[in-house]
């Protein structure tokens, strides 16, 4: 007994002289339609903003550790019927009110798996701007490291294929682009997608050198305020998907 106590007791005064952690656990999945987590730097979100289009489904997400400023993270789906995009569960990094011309970089890296079966979905940075400061959204700037399955931009243009159109080629952070433009019908979207075709599953590099090519060669306004950015996949069909973001960080100075 004596022993008993005198560990219990060593343990408590360790607990209360430790320093505080920024690390976190697992915690249990949510599957809720506008679900969020926040957490350390991040939030994560469900975001089923399309779950109305399938025939039926779900997705769920879960936040497996956090330690620092990198998160790991997963989500889980299932999404049949409908031709369009059902869900973006993603990690939104925090950030200041901050310009584009306030920003000097946005280093971020990127290690991620897919699982499933029938799998139509794109893995993506997907960011925001806009005139003001928690104004609404005018420019969209997405960053695709996979297009599975067939999934495509957003285009003002295509082939006679019917395949999108790309407006430039262009080299960032190691990787030759294709940049597609368009419009979701709310606001201007920019699409960079991996000319090879590859899928990009461990990403390490600068994002903000994507905004410095849009601003110097595609006439995006410096002076747009950072609304959101964030980094996840959308899914539009397919079958027991299991995406598991092992490492994600971005920092933003």
């Amino acid at each position: 007994m004596k022993l008993t106590t005198t560990i219990a007791a060593a343990s408590l005064a360790a607990l209360v002289t430790a320093a505080p952690s920024r690390t976190v656990a697992k915690r249990a999945d949510s599957c809720g339609q506008w679900d969020s987590v926040q957490t350390g730097d991040y939030t994560v979100y469900n975001d089923l903003w399309g779950e109305d289009d399938a025939d039926s489904g779900s997705g769920c997400f879960g936040i497996d550790s956090v330690s620092g400023s990198t998160i790991a993270w997963h989500a889980t789906w299932t999404w049949e019927g409908g031709s369009s995009i059902k869900s973006f569960p993603n990690a939104v990094v925090s950030s200041d009110d901050f310009t584009l011309s306030d920003i000097s970089s946005m280093e971020s890296t990127w290690d991620w798996t897919y699982t499933g079966s029938d799998i139509v979905a794109d893995v993506a940075y997907d960011i925001f701007t806009s005139s003001t400061a928690g104004g609404s959204n005018e420019y969209e700037i997405m960053i695709w490291l996979a297009a599975i399955g067939g999934a495509g931009p957003i285009s003002s243009s295509y082939g006679s294929d019917g395949s999108p159109t790309a407006i430039a080629t262009v080299t960032i952070a190691g990787y030759s682009w294709n940049l597609y433009s368009g419009s979701n019908g709310v606001n201007a979207v920019f699409s960079f997608l991996p000319a090879s075709g590859d899928e990009i599953t461990s990403f390490s590099g600068d994002v903000y050198d994507f905004f410095s090519y849009l601003i110097s060669d595609q006439g995006l306004p410096s002076s747009q305020y950072l609304i959101s950015a964030g980094a996840g996949t959308e899914p539009t069909t397919g079958e027991d998907a299991v995406f598991t973001v092992s490492s994600y960080s971005m920092t933003i100075t």
